[in-house]
């Protein structure tokens, strides 16, 4: 299983960006699928998650201006950012927590990773 993630760049702030993470390969069931992030000098912290019941969840600094989403029929994740403020700035990746064909366990999957640069 592949995930490639797109989207990242350079915006000023107040302006958005929309991230996506397409997933490949011999996916059997899905579970949650996600976006953290990562600033320098940072740990990696989730940004948002959704189920596959489309259950979503946020982190409260980003509430009500990112909106997570996905397409099953597509294996893909997006990442909505408007109002987008410095603090904002790092590498975001996605992460996919599902099975594969023939497996029994959940695996976790990354994206390489895009980097969002917010200017103030």
């Amino acid at each position: 299983v592949q995930l490639q993630a797109s989207g990242g760049g350079l915006v000023q702030a107040g302006g958005s960006l929309r991230l996506s993470c397409a997933a490949s390969g011999s996916i059997f069931s899905w579970n949650t699928m996600g976006w953290y992030r990562q600033a320098p000098g940072k740990r990696r912290d989730l940004v948002a998650s959704i189920t596959n019941g489309g259950t979503t969840t946020y982190t409260d600094s980003v509430k009500g201006r990112f909106t997570i989403s996905r397409d099953n029929a597509k294996n893909t994740v997006y990442l909505q950012m408007d109002s987008l403020k410095y603090e904002d700035t790092a590498v975001y990746f996605c992460n996919a927590r599902l099975r594969r064909l023939g497996v029994r366990t959940i695996e976790d999957y990354w994206g390489q990773g895009t980097e969002v640069t917010v200017s103030s």
